[in-house]
């Protein structure tokens, strides 16, 4: 099954007209984008956008052959231009399947937004699954066979990933597309990194591409540090490159801090943000989770973890650290570091970047500097991914 991507932007296009956001003014050449648009075999159009003949043309291909347009989702502003000789476009109720003169067979899916999803199967039973802009599948139930392509809003709905992954439908090697790129996020190597992220990439404007075809799917890394200052956005970078996993164990290790309101405060906020198929647990007690099997692990944060190991060996009193502290607390490390090397689990941990700043004033405060700092360059050192944010920029130091 052949499948032409006439168009890959977001239902206004990229850059959007008369937008002066940074992502519009970037957007050029192959950074920009038509609105989605999908020809599959030179039989079936989904999605119909302005100018598809022009975009199919340039593509090397032509809509003579089409025999059938449907489409996802609700269109606002002008009516959609039909190029002469095409069949009228129109939707298909949930549930319909369609068997068109050219072997394919359309099923339409059911979303959690207004609009409707196709699956394609080609007459050599190649099986692709299309998507509206910012929807899910509704629905979906456990042990569906994998398409062997899924054509989906990746950055907008990262949850819909994860649930066609619960489901089974997206398997170790469907190749996931992204489309319906708007400038909710940067174009270039960021794209291509937070997609890699998901399992998934984006392709430009008038590539085709063979549903069944291999391709190597992008390999997410298994282990991950994120650091970077306060309120530089690592947590939120963190959570972005799970976001599209089902089951994923959240590990805080800041605790409940009682009569903190400020701190209440923080925790609910991260709390709102995550996908609610996330399980959260509250301990520093990180080896035991390291060395089990399980869902990954979104560690947040190891500066915290550091204060708890720091209280349990005493290290903040200098008697202390010079008489046991220091090597109890060498101790500590030593496992977390060697758990992170063995696990099998898929790991991102956040932790932060104290020692570019002014100099603590306090012996007690130079030693955590410090400790952190080792901390996180031994951890480092574990992971296949390290990244730095600063001003909400993620920067990759590995990987």
């Amino acid at each position: 099954m052949e499948l032409t991507l006439l168009g890959t932007g977001a239902p206004a296009g990229l850059p959007r007209p008369d937008c002066p956001c940074a992502v519009c003014a970037t957007a050029r050449g192959p950074e920009a984008r038509a609105a989605t648009a999908l020809l599959v075999d030179g039989a079936l159009l989904l999605d119909l956008t302005p100018g598809a003949a022009l975009a199919a043309a340039r593509a090397g291909h032509s809509l003579v052959g089409v025999r059938q347009v449907l489409l996802t989702h609700p269109h606002d502003g002008p009516p959609l231009d039909l190029p002469a000789g095409l069949p009228t476009a129109g939707r298909v109720p949930d549930g319909r399947e369609l068997t068109l003169i050219s072997g394919h067979r359309v099923r339409a899916l059911p979303t959690d937004n207004p609009g409707t999803g196709y699956e394609v199967t080609s007459p050599d039973g190649d099986r692709l699954l299309y998507l509206p802009p910012g929807a899910a599948p509704a629905g979906l139930a456990e042990g569906r066979a994998a398409y062997e392509m899924v054509v989906a809003d990746v950055v907008g709905r990262p949850d819909a990933i994860a649930r066609l992954r619960a489901s089974g439908a997206i398997g170790a090697t469907t190749d996931v597309l992204a489309v319906h790129l708007d400038h909710d996020a940067q174009g270039g190597p960021e794209l291509t990194r937070r997609l890699a992220a998901a399992g998934a990439r984006a392709v430009p404007d008038g590539t085709t591409l063979i549903v069944g075809e291999y391709h190597a799917v992008p390999d997410v890394p298994r282990r991950t540090l994120v650091t970077g200052g306060a309120r530089s956005g690592k947590s939120l970078e963190a959570e972005r490159r799970l976001e599209a996993f089902p089951d994923v164990l959240y590990v805080a290790t800041g605790g409940a801090r009682e009569g903190d309101a400020e701190w209440a405060a923080r925790v609910h906020a991260h709390r709102e943000r995550r996908p609610g198929s996330w399980r959260t647990t509250e301990t520093c007690d990180l080896v035991p989770l390291l060395e089990a099997e399980g869902p990954p692990l979104l560690i947040d944060c190891l500066s915290l973890w550091l204060t708890d190991a720091m209280d349990k060996t005493g290290a903040w009193d200098d008697e202390r650290w010079a008489a046991e502290g220091e090597r109890a607390l060498r101790e500590r490390v030593g496992e977390l570091v060697a758990a992170v090397r063995a696990t099998a689990r898929t790991v991102v941990a956040v932790t932060n970047e104290v020692g570019s700043g002014v100099v603590p004033a306090t012996a007690s405060g130079r030693r955590f500097r410090d400790e952190l700092g080792r901390l996180n360059a031994a951890f480092a050192d574990e992971c296949e991914h390290v990244l730095l944010v600063v001003a909400g920029q993620a920067l990759v130091l590995r990987g």
